[in-house]
């Protein structure tokens, strides 16, 4: 029995995490996000890869690391329907779908020139105040941002 699929063939992983349904144009912000591009591990990005439900899609997989939840969930300012896979011995152990904290603290640059966060040295801080349109406002300043606008330290 032969079958017609035609699929992406990427290396399994022993260990580490697989970050799946991150919406494509969102792919580079995540990456930036959890500070993947100072890691020594090994990574794969997968990007305008085929999604029945986002169309297009990005994947992360990094190899020997679990990151903590409160660092994971901080891709859900930007991808609230990602998943995230554990892997261990090459197997999924934990696969959940990640949660909008309350607070972001010290990812998202405030668009307010006068806004303290950006004339002290200071950690910016938002609230979430809609987690279905995923909008955010500054702690210190009031401004509001849609996650799409948000700018990324």
């Amino acid at each position: 029995m032969t079958t017609d699929k035609k699929e992406l063939a990427v290396a399994a992983l022993r260990r580490g995490t697989v970050i799946d349904h991150i919406p494509n144009d969102m792919l580079f912000k995540a990456v930036k996000i959890l500070g993947i591009e100072r890691m020594p591990n090994s990574v794969t990005i997968g990007n305008n890869l085929s999604s029945r439900r986002l169309g297009l899609k990005g994947i992360i997989k990094v190899a020997d690391v679990e990151f903590p939840e409160d660092v994971i969930n901080r891709i859900a300012l930007i991808a609230p329907h990602a998943k995230i896979n554990t892997i261990r011995d090459f197997e999924v152990v934990d696969k959940r779908q990640v949660k909008l904290p309350d607070e972001i603290v010290g990812i998202v640059r405030c668009g307010n020139p006068k806004c303290i966060t950006n004339n002290e040295p200071m950690r910016t801080r938002f609230h979430v105040v809609d987690r279905d349109d995923v909008t955010i406002r500054c702690h210190y300043c009031g401004q509001t941002v849609k996650s799409g606008d948000a700018i990324i330290d």
